[in-house]
């Protein structure tokens, strides 16, 4: 008999990328248009002279600027090759087989894909009719063996959050024993002050985490880095699955660099919500439904049409992230290239 991986792994689904076509415009990972500051650039190039060494397997001097930056220890930072690698190495840590995870959908994919992984349940709860986590549905699908539950605040990829209020409520009803990870990927192009701050919780309750990442508004999608921020016992057990290395030294000191100039990188998230504001008023305006977005992109909940309009779209060197039968999420970018996306919206509207 042949060597047989997991059997269960042929129902596992696989992460879709968003694509590169050569020659169009590309809105379709959530990716920062501009690239690395010239500091940061400096800061990658001279690194580069030690790549033939091992990096820090500790990532000690990053966690040590993010606890300083969080108002949180150190032993509360878990730095990861991505918030996505960290969200597996969460389950892997608080899961044994057959434990729940739970979360809202649609949401961002990685979630069903890291839960079974791990050999945990995953336990999906459909948004609300405004795009957005269905708050009091999800609490109400906790049972004995939920131990995770993420929160994707802003949601991707509908780009909806919700707010202090619901949340406030939401954590109450959550068990102590069940740990909530307030997935913040995009956290730095909220602009709605009533969406909270994540690490208020963490310092506040004692089952609350947060996800961040430096591939979004810091521009270093390419390097994989971000970090956990929450109780000292399961960041502690998240460093231990944490796969050795896996942080190189060029994401780590670029990461760094970054804090360095944050000031003037988050001064570019207010031009990308500038224009996330606009691209949203010009298809409200073009008869499109646009739910309230409080990332980088937007979210056309377009059902059956969304792999219609993402061809579309691509005839005119443009390309999206189609979610079949659910939607369509667009990167915002430079104005031009956003103008480029909404005269093909306009003109898919148009046709039909």
């Amino acid at each position: 008999m042949p060597v047989q991986p997991r059997v269960d792994l042929d129902s596992l689904p696989s992460y879709v990328a968003g694509r590169t076509v050569p020659g169009a415009v590309k809105l379709s990972s959530n990716e920062t248009p501009g690239g690395p500051l010239p500091s940061v650039a400096k800061a990658i190039a001279e690194a580069t002279t030690n790549v033939n060494r091992y990096p820090d397997i500790s990532v000690a001097k990053l966690a040590a600027r993010l606890a300083e930056k969080t108002g949180l220890t150190v032993e509360q930072i878990a730095v990861g090759c991505g918030s996505v690698a960290l969200c597996q190495q969460l389950v892997q840590a608080m899961c044994a087989p057959g434990d729940e995870v739970l979360f809202a959908w649609r949401s961002f994919e990685s979630y069903p894909i890291v839960s079974q992984i791990a050999n945990a349940t995953p336990v999906k709860v459909p948004l609300d009719a405004s795009h957005t986590h269905d708050l009091d549905a999800m609490a109400a699908k906790i049972t004995p063996k939920t131990r995770v539950i993420f929160v994707c605040n802003p949601n991707n990829p509908t780009g909806t959050a919700n707010r202090r209020a619901e949340l406030d409520r939401f954590l109450d009803r959550v068990p102590s024993d069940v740990l909530v990870v307030l997935d913040e990927a995009y956290r730095e192009f909220v602009t709605d002050p009533d969406v909270p701050d994540g690490l208020d919780y963490v310092r506040t309750r004692e089952n609350v985490a947060v996800l961040r990442t430096f591939s979004k508004a810091y521009g270093l999608a390419g390097l994989r880095v971000g970090y956990f921020a929450g109780p000292a016992a399961v960041a502690e057990a998240v460093r231990k699955v944490y796969v050795p290395f896996s942080v190189n030294s060029l994401a780590q000191i670029a990461a760094m660099a970054s804090l360095d100039a944050e000031d003037e990188l988050l001064e570019r998230c207010e031009t990308i919500v500038a224009e996330r504001d606009r691209v949203r008023a010009a298809l409200i305006e073009a008869g499109y439904e646009v739910p309230d977005s409080q990332a980088n992109f937007v979210w056309l909940p377009l059902g059956e049409k969304a792999l219609d309009f993402a061809e579309h779209t691509l005839a005119n060197k443009v390309v999206v992230r189609a979610f079949a039968g659910d939607g369509v999420r667009v990167t915002v970018s430079h104005h031009d290239e956003n103008d480029l996306f909404l005269h093909a919206a306009r003109s898919y509207r148009s046709k039909n």
